[in-house]
């Protein structure tokens, strides 16, 4: 079943964001992953945003975003993004 990782971003740095998107966009592919949307936030509903940037990727499935978070092209890449961001990651999987 499809599982999804979704960050949501306060940025701090916006040249080391611009570097860090860049550089853990092609790390998805190896695992299936494809970055469904990313932006900033428009408009709240209802409740309150914590940040104000979105990603959300798709995965095959959660084992998939455990072996992306895990593998050794993104986990290089968490140094850059604790100085381009405040971030949290979580993943969500569809119902079968």
């Amino acid at each position: 079943m499809p599982a999804f990782f979704v960050a949501t971003v306060s940025v701090k740095n916006p040249e080391k964001m611009k570097e860090y998107a860049a550089k853990s966009g092609p790390t998805f592919a190896a695992f299936g992953g494809t970055l469904l949307a990313r932006g900033g936030l428009v408009e709240t509903l209802t409740g309150a945003a914590a940040k104000p940037v979105t990603a959300v990727v798709q995965f095959p499935d959660a084992q998939a975003v455990s072996d992306w978070y895990a593998s050794d092209d993104y986990q290089a890449l968490i140094a850059l993004r604790e100085e381009a961001a405040d971030m949290d990651i979580n993943v969500f999987a569809t119902p079968e």
